[in-house]
């Protein structure tokens, strides 16, 4: 797969110069031209005061947005982009300009180079019959803003060649986006139904159905959202929102086209009055008409082949920020209520007809699945990827289950030498969800959780043992289970992106999935309890100067490590090594004598005062007993099998999570700091 060393934004306006901020604050240097300085200078002054705002909110120190901008370099010369990896059109929605500004690139830039455009109007392949690169074309469409929004479509053509598809995909990824591939069709995922959401809105209020409060409302109640469409076109402009549903009206018919009171808004240049009384008794005619169109068009894009249903919620619930995706709405009212209601909306509208896949959903009278694993194989490696990217990835039973089955798939196939397990976006796997275990707390089945922790276990000892080769690639955030998923692995491969954590016992629990009894096979008892009480972070260079990590490279190395890992074989995963200096304090903070202090609430004895004040005051934040069951659980399990160190484990599953500190623990993750009473 290329390296990426070297971007070019073409356009210096608000999407290229947000497009130009994310890429260097991810890493990369970025080349940005526009046509005068003055633009190129505006464009510049909107990133350094955005980041300045940064500076203001402690995201960066002052340090950290000198090394940003020192990444971008602001030009009108376009030949300052002639050895760029990629270059991106972020220029304004004009076909013509765009075709011209690829024609004069085309004869600039390096072959290597691949063009993207963010346009967001037109089809990706009406660009390539204008330059001698076909294969290297493909759509990357931002949202706005694209320094803060997550999402990124990622667009082929017909002719986009597979090479480009993963170098852009790659691209996503090294700058901290969300990317779903999309297929080129009007609208693309995203913009296919947010854009008729708005404009119903429009008729709606044209049709007397409601007012414009009533309407927002009912947006807001039914799709789980914080902005109703009119306060959305306010902010946006209403000029863009007419722009593209007359898009899509020329390429889908009058169902899609802007409605007259739309064109009316933009015509008069002033925002909606959002002023105004909700009237209670239309919320729900609003919200059905709602759902007959954004659920009727979500599963027509479907059908057609546009993306997948994930995808699909993905787009949803990271580019529009939607608590729930169309689909997991279709889950919630049934799909029984889904068919009622997009068939209103075909009857009003004639060239609107019945999604296939919502006729064939109903006669299986079931919710839909949602895959959240995937399993790809190539050149005998078998890709394992977690994908709820939109929740970090987080383990539930679903992933549990996919997890296994794609696992096992791979285990069977013959011509499978190594299984690597990853995560999609910036996370490996953020823990478990936390509301799983919440819900079986207070309807008094905790059995339930420790059957289902039995089952991860399970699996996980499956993956340390297999006969197949097992590598987690750790490429990003992974916190509890995550960490714990990585370390059941033969082998962990590692990105300077790639970070470990066990925040268990600041939440009343402790790591209940093999985390500590393999931490402690890695590097000792006494760092094992030091990362379990304090929940301390473990970057990938730590965890590779400790021996946990077999290889640590960079983005862009990673399939010839993986390679490379397959052809030199297992390691000796629990070899006996030499802790390094720099960690032995932290080990001396919890030996036995310490950790007796610890637990009493006293400072640890024999280290740095700053390090025994800092450790102690970090533990006094954690729940008691969770401490105190840890400690018992690392000391019971020396010496045992793996098999019966995991039973000592699970043996205590039942009594912590009956604990009112895990209750509170658990409940107050992402509110509040929990009170621990230690009950």
């Amino acid at each position: 797969m290329s390296k990426i060393n070297k971007i070019g934004v073409i356009g210096a306006g608000n999407m290229g110069s947000g497009i130009a901020q994310k890429i260097i604050q991810e890493g990369i240097n970025v080349v940005m031209v526009d046509i005068k300085d003055e633009f190129v200078e505006r464009g510049l002054s909107t990133i350094k005061n955005l980041l300045q705002e940064g500076v203001e909110r402690k995201i960066f120190t002052t340090k950290q947005v000198e090394e940003i901008l020192s990444r971008i370099t602001g030009t009108t010369d376009f030949n300052a982009v002639a050895d760029a990896d990629i270059v991106i059109e972020a220029v304004f929605e004009d076909k013509q300009v765009k075709i011209d500004l690829f024609k004069k690139l085309d004869g600039i830039c390096a072959e290597k180079t691949i063009f993207a455009t963010n346009t967001s109007s037109f089809y990706v392949r009406d660009f390539v019959e204008h330059i001698s690169r076909p294969d290297r074309f493909v759509g990357l469409h931002y949202f706005f803003h694209p320094a803060k929004n997550r999402l990124l479509e990622v667009i082929p053509h017909d002719g986009t060649s597979r090479e480009t598809i993963e170098t852009s995909l790659l691209a996503a990824k090294l700058h901290g986006k969300t990317s779903i591939l999309v297929k080129d069709a009007p609208g693309f995922a995203v913009n296919r139904f947010f854009v008729p959401f708005l404009n119903e809105a429009a008729r709606m209020l044209e049709e007397g159905i409601a007012s414009i409060p009533t309407i927002e409302e009912g947006a807001k109640r039914g799709l789980k959202i914080g902005m109703g469409p009119f306060l959305l076109m306010n902010v946006t402009g209403i000029p863009i929102a007419v722009h593209a549903a007359t898009t899509l009206g020329d390429e889908l018919g009058p169902f899609y086209a802007p409605t007259e009171i739309l064109k009316a808004q933009m015509e008069k240049k002033e925002n909606w009055n959002l002023e105004g009384e909700v009237d209670e008794s239309k919320i729900q005619a609003v919200t059905e008409r709602f759902y007959g169109v954004c659920l009727g068009v979500a599963a027509a894009l479907v059908d057609e082949g546009v993306a997948t249903i994930e995808d699909t919620d993905r787009g949803a619930k990271i580019g529009l920020r939607w608590i729930m995706g169309p689909f997991e709405i279709m889950n919630k009212i049934g799909i029984d209520k889904t068919c009622e209601f997009v068939k209103a909306i075909t009857e009003k509208y004639s060239d609107f007809k019945m999604p296939d896949i919502l006729v064939k959903q109903k006669e299986k009278g079931t919710p839909f699945d949602f895959k959240v694993v995937d399993l790809e194989v190539k050149d005998s490696i078998a890709r394992i990827i977690i994908n709820r990217p939109e929740a970090m990835n987080a383990l539930n039973a679903d992933v549990f289950a996919q997890l296994e089955e794609r696992f096992s798939q791979a285990e069977k196939n013959p011509d499978v030498k190594a299984i690597v397990f990853e995560g999609a976006g910036k996370a490996f796997v953020a823990g478990a969800d936390i509301r799983y275990f919440v819900r079986n707390i207070k309807a008094d089945k905790v059995p339930e959780t420790v059957a289902f922790t039995r089952k991860g276990h399970e699996l996980l000892l499956r993956i340390e043992n297999s006969e197949k080769f097992t590598i987690a690639l750790l490429d990003g955030l992974s916190l509890g289970g995550g960490s714990e998923l990585a370390l059941s692995c033969q082998a962990i491969l590692a990105t300077p992106a790639g970070s470990m954590g066990f925040p268990e016992t600041g939440i009343g629990i402790y790591p209940g999935l093999g985390g500590m009894l393999r931490f402690t096979r890695h590097v000792g008892p006494e760092l094992a309890k030091y990362y379990t009480f304090t929940g301390a972070g473990i970057s990938a260079k730590d965890a590779f100067e400790l021996g946990i990590v077999t290889k640590l490279v960079g983005p862009a190395e990673v399939d010839s490590a993986i390679a490379s890992l397959v052809s030199e074989g297992k390691p000796d995963k629990y070899r006996e090594r030499e802790i390094p200096e720099k960690f032995k304090p932290l080990a001396q903070v919890c030996n036995k004598e310490n950790v007796e202090k610890l637990l009493s609430g006293k400072a640890p004895e024999g280290v740095a005062d700053d390090l025994a004040a800092k450790t102690a005051k970090i533990v006094g934040f954690k729940a008691p007993l969770a401490l105190k069951v840890a400690n018992e659980i690392i000391d019971q399990q020396m010496g045992k099998s793996m098999n019966d160190a995991v039973e000592i484990e699970l043996g205590r599953l039942q009594e912590i999570f009956s604990t009112a500190d895990a209750l509170e623990g658990l409940s107050s993750l992402g509110r509040k700091r929990p009170e621990f009473k230690g009950a």
